[in-house]
């Protein structure tokens, strides 16, 4: 998908081509950084204040003082929306703890962060929500830190990788005999007595903002959640599964390893989620996600 030809860096707006980052950059030499993304749909932020509410949870975990406050950074992602004419996609935030004469573990008492946001054009609401993906189990091998959103992504980008080489979209992660996340979504899964399930949070998943809002809209309406880890064994009887992100917002999953889930097509209840999410941010169910509808 094409990424924004106008980035921010350090305070001001400019061509992608131009941008530099020092090779000396602690995010670079130690991935000493945080990150955000924010899904755009209709030129809208969509959840921004729990992203926003996150960003700074993860930077006082990781030393780095945060740059600005809210209203500054709702700013900032507003103009790189009009910049780019991003009307659905996602806005990358990141921001490490800078770059410095020398490579240092420990690094200076106060940090001086480098800051990069940019865009990516890509459809929300497309061919993998009205489907469905296939997912892969495997040994979670992340850090134990995983409720902090830092650009330590390598295990996940491997998982991607391991599951595009076994024919499936993502690969659910699996530590001590418990699913914990996607490889970068929070997991979710229908029983077969109609129990909605997800896994608790701690530091051993991501503290999802799709997730809360998803949890949110469903307590609203009277349908209890119970928030806590599955087996793959649980998951292997689910009715239906499926995950949630900020990139991929509610993904239903049909097949894990080579079973189907359930009847092997997304369920009533992941459309039910679905269309609760899409008509909350401003989509128009009946023209560009009919099949949520039915």
């Amino acid at each position: 998908m094409p990424i924004g030809e106008t980035v921010y860096l350090n305070g001001a707006f400019t061509p992608r081509k131009e941008a530099r980052i020092s090779p000396l950059d602690r995010g670079f030499l130690f991935a000493h950084a945080a990150y955000e993304v924010t899904a755009v749909y209709g030129g809208k932020l969509i959840d921004f204040q729990g992203h926003v509410s996150r960003l700074g949870n993860t930077l006082d975990a990781i030393c780095i003082p945060n740059p600005h406050d809210a209203a500054e950074w709702e700013t900032i992602h507003r103009r790189l929306i009009a910049e780019n004419a991003l009307d659905e996609g996602l806005i990358y935030l990141q921001v490490s703890a800078g770059a410095y004469e020398t490579r240092d573990f420990a690094g200076p008492d106060l940090f001086e962060p480098t800051i990069h946001l940019f865009a990516d054009q890509r459809p929300l609401v497309g061919e993998a929500a009205r489907t469905g993906i296939k997912a892969i189990f495997l040994n979670d091998i992340r850090w134990r830190r995983r409720d902090i959103k830092t650009t330590q992504l390598l295990s996940q980008a491997l998982a991607y990788r391991t599951a595009r080489d076994a024919g499936a979209q993502t690969a659910f992660m699996v530590e001590d005999g418990f699913v914990t996340e996607a490889a970068s979504a929070n997991t979710w899964m229908v029983t077969q007595d109609d129990r909605i399930l997800t896994r608790n949070l701690s530091s051993d998943i991501l503290p999802g903002i799709t997730r809360a809002h998803v949890i949110a809209r469903l307590r609203d309406l009277g349908m209890d959640v119970e928030e806590r880890a599955f087996t793959p064994d649980e998951a292997y009887e689910a009715k239906e599964i499926f995950t949630t992100s900020a990139g991929a917002l509610i993904a239903p999953v049909i097949q894990l390893e080579d079973q189907p889930v359930g009847t092997g097509a997304p369920g009533p209840v992941t459309r039910r989620v679905q269309r609760l999410y899409y008509e909350a941010i401003g989509v128009d169910v009946e023209a560009v996600s009919p099949w949520v509808l039915a």
